[in-house]
């Protein structure tokens, strides 16, 4: 099965206030596992980059001044992702955005049905805590000592760790015994106890001589025996 595990940098928090994409950042997953194929473009958002997103991802309006505009990297944007699913942490906030973009473009929008939000499924498993993706690296065991600012790609490198935990790890569903418990012995301690004797008593040796009596040819009595 083919995923795609993404994260989005934007100039603010509702693109019903003017705000846009300014960076995608895409991972594929096949089969439960990262295929090291990726989707990544900053884009140009033909506004201000105001300082508090600023401080989040560190992408100022100079830098994107020059890059492509969405529009111009939509083909390429549905080519990679088509109808698979597409997993987000808050995918709800990535979703508005995309759309908003995409009918801009004059393309139509995704369905809420393809996208997957971790931060759901992380509200499921953990109720209560802190579900943020910081806290799941920590939970989980997924590094993000490179995350020092926010980066779509980067974020999505580490959401498909987290993602992939979140369903049980690489060996999702599966009970697998460890091969130290496959290949171990167990060794058993018992007392010495001495050899029974098996030499018959007299009477014991009289009672089997008088059932042979009543036996036909008895293979005890046979060569001697």
């Amino acid at each position: 099965m083919r995923e795609i595990v993404f994260d989005t940098e934007t100039t603010g928090f509702d693109p019903n206030e003017g705000h846009r994409l300014i960076e995608i950042g895409c991972v594929e997953i096949r089969h439960g596992l990262a295929t090291g194929e990726t989707f990544h473009v900053y884009l140009n958002p033909e506004r201000d980059v105001p300082e508090e997103a600023v401080r989040v991802h560190g992408l100022r309006r100079e830098f994107l001044a020059d890059k492509p505009l969405f529009a111009d990297m939509v083909d390429r944007f549905l080519d990679f992702v088509g109808d698979t699913p597409l997993v987000a942490h808050n995918a709800s906030f990535d979703r508005t955005f995309i759309n908003a973009e995409l009918a801009k473009a004059g393309r139509p929008t995704l369905p809420s049905r393809q996208f997957v939000d971790t931060l759901e499924m992380a509200k499921r498993k953990f109720p209560g805590q802190r579900n943020s993706l910081d806290a799941l690296c920590e939970r989980l065991g997924v590094s993000n000592a490179r995350r020092d600012l926010h980066g779509a790609l980067l974020d999505a490198e580490i959401l498909a760790e987290v993602y992939l935990e979140l369903q049980g790890g690489r060996q999702r569903g599966l009970e697998l015994v460890s091969e130290a418990t496959r290949t171990a012995t167990v060794e058993v301690h018992r007392p010495h106890r001495a050899a029974r004797p098996h030499a018959p008593s007299d009477e014991e040796a009289a009672a089997h001589a008088a059932f042979l009596d009543l036996l036909t040819d008895p293979i005890w009595r046979r060569d001697g025996g």
